[in-house]
Formats: structure tokens, sequence, C-alpha cells
């Protein structure tokens, strides 16, 4: 399956499984919020799967609620475990408005204090009525007058969880880690090369490269099976 979007929801998020926008798309519009929103304990598990329990046990976990994302559980090793949701997808990512997507990821410390906050924002934004260009702009502004943070060094989050949905085409993907970048050359990673480990997507709204490196084990040490997705 060719690479064009990792989801990142982030899925990004994204970051997900790329493949060409449908002229006709089954989700030109958001859903009904409560199609989004999910049981607050499942919801927490979900986040909590998207890394080892040895990671995720001490992590933070947010949940979202009808106005953004809201703290569900203190966390004590400084990574922070969310769900992701379309909306953290590119502007034409045909899954934008999927309400079944489902994107646990969690972030370590420095993806936590600078590239969450894009989707903590975004969010905001969405479920506050605006639309998928006004949130965009929104995100525009925010970064011309760094209202947001500039992308940490080391800033990654582990994708492990055997029950992510990463949109209709990727459905289930991978087990994969991702690295955010200021915006740079895949080249300098290696990034799509013949026979390299390493995917890359340009996040333009975003400013910045998202590297993914799929791995061969769920969080819960089950082995990746290529055949299934």
């Amino acid at each position: 399956m060719k690479l064009k979007t990792i989801w990142t929801i982030a899925f990004t998020s994204f970051a997900l499984v790329a493949h060409a926008q449908d002229a006709k798309t089954p989700y030109p519009s958001m859903a009904p919020v409560d199609q989004y929103l999910m049981e607050r304990t499942a919801e927490i598990t979900l986040a909590r799967s998207a890394a080892p329990p040895s990671i995720s046990q001490d992590a933070e976990v947010m949940v979202l609620g009808r106005h953004g994302y809201e703290t569900a559980a203190k966390g004590k090793n400084g990574f922070v475990c969310v769900v992701e949701r379309g909306w953290t997808a590119g502007m034409d990512d045909p899954d934008f408005w999927n309400p079944k997507l489902r994107g646990p990821i969690c972030f370590n410390a420095a993806a936590a204090r600078t590239y969450l906050p894009q989707t903590i924002k975004k969010s905001e934004w969405i479920l506050a009525g605006r639309s998928k260009a006004e949130m965009f702009e929104n995100l525009k502004a925010a970064l011309d007058k760094k209202e947001l943070p500039a992308l940490e060094v080391g800033a990654m989050c582990y994708m492990l969880s055997k029950q992510q949905y990463l949109g209709d085409a990727g459905g289930h993907w991978h087990p994969h880690l991702m690295f955010f970048l200021p915006h740079t050359e895949p080249a300098t990673w290696g990034a799509g090369e013949p026979g390299s480990p390493v995917l890359a997507s340009k996040d333009v709204q975003g400013r910045m490269t998202v590297f993914i490196v799929p791995v061969g084990k769920w969080s819960d040490g089950t082995p990746d099976s290529p055949h299934e997705h």
C-alpha cells in the first residue's frame, strides 16, 4: 500500500497509511459530536494501549470531552496518552471527518510539551464549531504568533495499539513509532529509500516532518501480521 499521509492523528496525526482522496468522500462534513466521543473508561484503556504497559501505566491520560481534551489520569513518567480523532489529519485527508477513526498515541515528554498542544487546540476549535478551513486558519495564526511551541529535539510517540483504526483505507495498519521534527528533507533519514524501514510525511499545516518507523510487535507483545493489513 502506498504511503501518502501519516495520521497522527495525530493520526496528525497523524499519521496514517495514505490513499488517494476519493472525489466523493463519504465524510464531507462533521458528524454529530456524540459519534466522536467514547465512554470515559474505554477511552482511557484505549489510550494506554498505544504503548507497552511499562510506559503507559505511569503515563498521564487525556480523554476527549465535548469541549476538548480533559485530563482523566495523572502520570509520573512524562508520557501522555490520548486517542486522536480524524481532524488531526491533513487538510485533504478523506478521513478528516470520519467518526470511526481512533488513533491511540502515547507521546514522550518532549512531544507532550510541543506536539500535543496542536492536537489539543485543533480539537477545541473543531468542537467549538469551526469549519475545517477555519481550524487551519487558526492553526496558521497561532504558529505565526508563536502561541504554540516549537518542536523540541527528541519529540516522538508510540502507536502500537491493536485497536487503532486509522481510517477506512489504513484500518489497523502496523504498530509504529513516529518522530517529529521541524521541516527537514526525508533523505536526511534515508526515509523512503529502497529497503529503508523509515517512512516520512510532510505536515505542511503543522510545519513539521514526521518520520514513521513500523515495528514488529503490538503493545501487548504479540507480533504484527503483515497479511492482516
